[in-house]
């Protein structure tokens, strides 16, 4: 067994998933990465060099059977995991009313089944091994809803999974495994249109006025999975937005 470290990140093709995936390639960590399609992921690897070391996994993470290959593809190539970043997820804002039964299915499907199926296989592989990463990709708009950006169905996920994320940490103490999010703020990523209004009006959602990049994200993602200490932490990356009212 190699050892280098083996990262899984779900949503690698794209936006932080890809920005945190290269982080690790960087780092000279074996990298299986996460989308929906393998010519999304063959995008994103050209993207950044085509590295030896970064391997597909393709499927819908909402899927088991996505979870079971992707780990299986991991152990195989790679010999063991020590991290996973649950990174895939979706983002909509609109007024609780207006949210429909296809939003529901999807923001469940991807945001929920997204992460618990893969912490699953990883819970099960680190505690067997004795150490292990599992860090969630979170949203401030959980900790601290904002009346300017209705997204009702983020706050019930994503807060819920920060409580599963503190519950997981307390249920594996002891084991080597820690468990840990990040939440973000607004960050400059492809989700977002290329629109000046509606910059102008993001960052006014942060007391500093500011949004962030991709790389503030991942010195967070870094941090928790190189700490052998911390675990059950919610970091908030948010420019101040959790910190209360201004």
């Amino acid at each position: 067994m190699s050892d280098t470290k083996t990262a899984i990140v779900t949503g690698a093709s794209s936006g932080l998933g890809l920005a945190i995936a290269d982080a690790y390639l960087k780092k000279g960590y074996n990298v299986v990465g996460n989308a929906r399609t393998v010519e999304r992921l063959q995008e994103a690897a050209a993207g950044i060099g085509d590295p030896d070391n970064f391997v597909f996994a393709e499927g819908d993470i909402a899927l088991k059977s996505t979870t079971d290959a992707m780990f299986a593809k991991a152990i195989d190539t790679f010999g063991s995991v020590d991290i996973l970043v649950a990174n895939a997820g979706v983002f909509l804002s609109k007024p609780f009313v207006d949210f429909t039964e296809d939003d529901i299915d999807t923001m469940v499907a991807t945001n929920l089944k997204g992460f618990v199926f893969p912490a699953q296989a990883a819970a099960a592989h680190m505690t067997a091994q004795g150490s292990g990463h599992i860090v969630s990709i979170s949203a401030c708009i959980a900790m601290q809803p904002n009346k300017n950006l209705p997204c009702l169905l983020t706050a019930l996920l994503k807060g819920g999974l920060n409580q599963a994320v503190k519950a997981l940490a307390i249920e594996l103490g002891g084991t080597g495994v820690h468990v840990n999010a990040v939440a973000p703020g607004i960050i400059d990523t492809p989700i977002f249109p290329r629109d000046p209004q509606l910059w102008e009006f993001l960052r006014t959602l942060a007391p500093n006025g500011r949004t962030g990049v991709p790389q503030d994200i991942v010195d967070a993602v870094l941090y928790l999975t190189g700490s052998d200490y911390v675990t059950g932490s919610i970091m908030t990356v948010d420019g101040g937005s959790t910190a209360g009212t201004w």
